[in-house]
Formats: C-alpha cells, sequence, structure tokens
C-alpha cells in the first residue's frame, strides 16, 4: 500500500472518532437537558431548599401553617420545572380546587355552593400556605366577606350580634349548603341557633305572629338597621303598616285617634308582635290591656281600672273583658273613638241611627214602642219609659242620662248621677220588687209599677 493510500486512512479513521465523540457529547447533553428541566423536587431537595434564608425564608413562620408547608412537603401541591441554572418554578400540580380535594372532603356536593368554591377558587379566602387567622383564611371574618359582598349591609345604626363581631358563618356556610341564601338552617331556624329563649316560648303559647310563623325577616333586618331591634322600618307603628295596610289608611284617616298609638310604643302598648296566649296577639286579656294605660287620669278619662273595682256591677263587655265591644281601639270618627255613632251630648233628638252603638246588643223596640208588656221591665203598667224617655222630638234623653257604660254598683247599670253643666245631677234610683223610682236633682219624685200604674204629678 502506497503512503499516500495510508495517510487517507488515517484521516478517515479520525473523521470518524470526531463524529462519534461529537454524538457522544450530544446525547449527553440533550439528557442533562431533559433532566435540567423536568427535574423533581426531590431531586433538587426542594423541601429544604424552598425556605433557605435566599428564598422563601419566612414559610411556615405564620400564627396559622398549612399540614404539608408545616412539614416541609411543599411537592404535595407543587411540582418542579425550569431550567438548570435558572431559578426553578414549583407551579401548583393544578389550578383548580381538585388540587384542594386530594387531601380535603369536596365541598361542592348540596344544592347551594359558594361562587368561589363553584369556581373551585379556594385561595380567593383561604391561603395556601400560612395565615394570621384561623382555617388559613386571608382575613378576619367580616373583612374577609366584604372583600365581594356589600359592606354597607352592616352599615347600620343597630348592627345585629354576629355582623358585629365578624361572625358571618354563625348564620351562612361559607362552602356549602342545603338552604337558601347559604345559610345554615332552614327559615327562622337560624333564628333559634342563637335565640333559643324564643323558640322555646314560641313553642308553648296559643297564638304566633305570622311572620314568627314563616320569616323574622320580614321584620327584623339580619344584618344592620338605623332602628331599634333591627327593625328595617321607622318605628313599630310604620313597620306593622308594611302588613297591615287596612289599618294604616284606617288610623291615619279617622277623626279620633287612639292615645295608645300615639306613645313611643305605638302597636305595642297593646300587642306583642310575636307570640300571646291571648286573641290578637294581645299581651294580656283585652281589658288588662287597656287598664295597662287607663290606670290612672288621662286628660279628661277617669282612672278607669280604679273605677271598676270601686264598682262591681260590670256592662256586659266589661264583664268578658272586652273593651272593644263598644270601643275602637285603632281610632274612630265618632265620639270617645266608639265604634259606631252615639251622641256626645246630654240631650238628643231621637233618631234610630243615634243608638246604633247600643243596638248592635240591646233591641232597638226598646225605644220604638209606646206601649208593652214585655220588652221592658221600665214601665209604668203598660207605658214604656224607655220610650218615654229616649222617643222626643227636641230633648231626647240619651241612654247615658241614667245608665253608666261601664260599671256602677246599682242594678240595671244606673248611674248614682249625671253630668249637668259642672254639677253631678243626683238620679236618686230605688228599686222595687214591681217596678221602683227616681228622684234626680231637686225635681219630684217619680215612680213606676208595672201591676199598678202610678200617677205621677
Amino acid at each position: 500500500m502506497s503512503g499516500e493510500a495510508v495517510m487517507h486512512g488515517r484521516e478517515l479513521k479520525a473523521v470518524r472518532v470526531c463524529v462519534m465523540y461529537f454524538v457522544a457529547i450530544s446525547i449527553v447533553l440533550g439528557i442533562c437537558a431533559f433532566w435540567g428541566n423536568n427535574l423533581p423536587v426531590g431531586n433538587a431537595e426542594a423541601a429544604g431548599s424552598c425556605v433557605t434564608g435566599a428564598c422563601h425564608s419566612n414559610m411556615g413562620k405564620g400564627k396559622f401553617v398549612h399540614g404539608p408547608a408545616a412539614v416541609g412537603q411543599c411537592d404535595a401541591c407543587h411540582i418542579q420545572q425550569g431550567t438548570r441554572g435558572q431559578h426553578p418554578k414549583f407551579a401548583p400540580i393544578t389550578n383548580s380546587s381538585e388540587l384542594c380535594y386530594k387531601c380535603h372532603d369536596r365541598l361542592d356536593v348540596k344544592k347551594g355552593v359558594h361562587s368561589p368554591v363553584k369556581a373551585g377558587n379556594c385561595t380567593l379566602c383561604h391561603d395556601a400556605h400560612q395565615s394570621s387567622y384561623k382555617f388559613m383564611l386571608r382575613g378576619d371574618g367580616q373583612t374577609l366577606c366584604f372583600m365581594c359582598h356589600d359592606k354597607k349591609i352592616a352599615a347600620g345604626k343597630f348592627v345585629h350580634g354576629p355582623v358585629a363581631v365578624g361572625g358571618c358563618a354563625m348564620c351562612h356556610n361559607p362552602h356549602q349548603t342545603d338552604f337558601p341564601k347559604m345559610l345554615n338552617a332552614v327559615g327562622n331556624d337560624v333564628c333559634y341557633i342563637c335565640h333559643t329563649d324564643k323558640a322555646q316560648s314560641f313553642q308553648n303559647k296559643k297564638f304566633a305572629h305570622k311572620p314568627v310563623k314563616e320569616k323574622c325577616i320580614n321584620c327584623h333586618s339580619p344584618h344592620s338597621g338605623d332602628y331599634k331591634f333591627n327593625f328595617s322600618q321607622d318605628g313599630s307603628r310604620d313597620l306593622c303598616f308594611t302588613c297591615h295596610k287596612d289599618k294604616k289608611d284606617w288610623v291615619e284617616s279617622v277623626k279620633v285617634k287612639h292615645g295608645g298609638l300615639e306613645t313611643d310604643r305605638k302597636c305595642l302598648a297593646c300587642h306583642d308582635p310575636h307570640v300571646s296566649d291571648y286573641v290578637k296577639q294581645l299581651t294580656r286579656e283585652p281589658a288588662d290591656s287597656c287598664n295597662l294605660c287607663h290606670n290612672k287620669q288621662l286628660s279628661k278619662t277617669i282612672n278607669m281600672q280604679e273605677y271598676l273595682e270601686k264598682n262591681k256591677n260590670h256592662h256586659g263587655p266589661i264583664q268578658q273583658k272586652d273593651c272593644s265591644g263598644c270601643h275602637n281601639t285603632h281610632g274612630s270618627d265618632n265620639y270617645r273613638i266608639l265604634r259606631k255613632y252615639y251622641p256626645p251630648v246630654f240631650y238628643a233628638p231621637f233618631d234610630i241611627k243615634n243608638y246604633e252603638l247600643c243596638f248592635n246588643c240591646h233591641e232597638k223596640t226598646l225605644v220604638l214602642d209606646a206601649k208593652t208588656k214585655t220588652l221592658t221591665g221600665f214601665r209604668n203598667g203598660e207605658q214604656n219609659l224607655h220610650f218615654v224617655h229616649v222617643n222626643k222630638v227636641d230633648k231626647g234623653r240619651t241612654c247615658r242620662a241614667c245608665h253608666d257604660a261601664h260599671a256602677t254598683n246599682n242594678p240595671k247599670h244606673i248611674r248614682n248621677a249625671v253630668p249637668f253643666g259642672a254639677w253631678g245631677l243626683p238620679v236618686g234610683f230605688s228599686k222595687t220588687a214591681k217596678g221602683g223610682s227616681c228622684l234626680p236633682g231637686c225635681h219630684q219624685k217619680f215612680e213606676y209599677n208595672r201591676d199598678n200604674p202610678v200617677k205621677n204629678r
């Protein structure tokens, strides 16, 4: 073989060696590049190195630390990515709540799911590493909620207790619930979680106000309000009128107002807004409710409680403890807030309409028939003395000329005296087996007898 051929063979061999060496180097570099871009956390000793002084030195030092962070298991939630020689990237294994559900129970299976949970955004409310607040929250209860919800709900003059202390979760479930508005219970049951005294008392009463049966929030604001007891309207009366519209129209239009409705307590002067053992949600028997105010002199109104205690012969409605038999407790267009018209004066011309109030119970023929043997015991023979007194064109005596509409110690509710100007005119009534007599003021005595008519002068 010539020298030239040998030289050519050596050159070709050298080229082959270089090519193989280059390929080998490329393969090694490729492998290094691959592992550099996809090194597992453990291989990079990330669990220890993540919290070095040069990197995340504050991690794990919060008041509350997430379990994986507390034990240095960053790779429970993160996966290492990046290029060798550069700061590695530790992205979450997944950006959805599915990552959280690897450890935590699912919180998106009930009828109502809180919007951050539904969106898979647990970290909107929770810090994934550490926090100064319990449950790894990003803020205290109320502050956290107001990141999304309008803080005006807590801006009222009177703030509901749970809202005042930032305890939104006392009423609402922050994750999921089977009840509306993310509540912890249905309807009023959520209120009874705290108001246990109300729940007990409500069960033991005969009558319950409709809102108590339905929704407390019909009357009370569950967050805050500008009125006492978190009422949703100004004062108890305006609040009541949101449902009792018929009473609103009546109370505001009548000529004669009931003083009780003009007090600070208004409707609550007589009614219990929750439950009661008495009809119409009254706080007591009807007449006893009236005597809460009428137990003293009120302007021109006497101390009725004292008067009824001294006079034992009570009118029928008083016996039934029902002043509303004659009076409209919400006001009236009639004298003394009477339910129907009654003459406000001592003398009145006869008109059957003048006595509609009395004839709600009493028989109207009592004053229409001049002669009778059965209608009344107040007769002289067959002469109907009710007709004589009342049925006059000019000076007809009204019923109260002789009878007290509330109480007296005399039979037939006969008064001891009647007002006559500034003077109390004595009636001087005396009853006998067959009739009786009266001696009004300075007038002569008048007698009557049902069997043997008396001729009076």
